[in-house]
């Protein structure tokens, strides 16, 4: 199964957090490495998508459609800016 980068998911995010979410940075909470959204690896075949840190591949979140609108686990990951 081929990666996408998170840009794949810049339109969910945005219907999610209301603003442009590619850009933020986040702290992967299994490795603590930094990176851009824009730079975690999308995976698409499950029941949502999946976005794994691109230095340890650590799921950092997991976006899925309920009732017609994204909602987004965010375990993996400190958004930080």
């Amino acid at each position: 199964m081929e990666a996408l980068d998170g840009n794949a998911l810049a339109g969910p995010l945005y219907e999610a957090f209301g603003s442009e979410m590619t850009t933020v940075t986040g702290i992967c909470r299994s490795c603590h490495q930094p990176s851009l959204i824009a730079e975690v690896r999308v995976y698409l075949r499950a029941p949502g998508a999946v976005a794994r840190c691109p230095h340890c591949g650590s799921v950092v979140f997991v976006l899925v459609q309920r009732i017609g609108a994204p909602h987004v686990h965010l375990d993996g990951v400190e958004l930080v800016g």
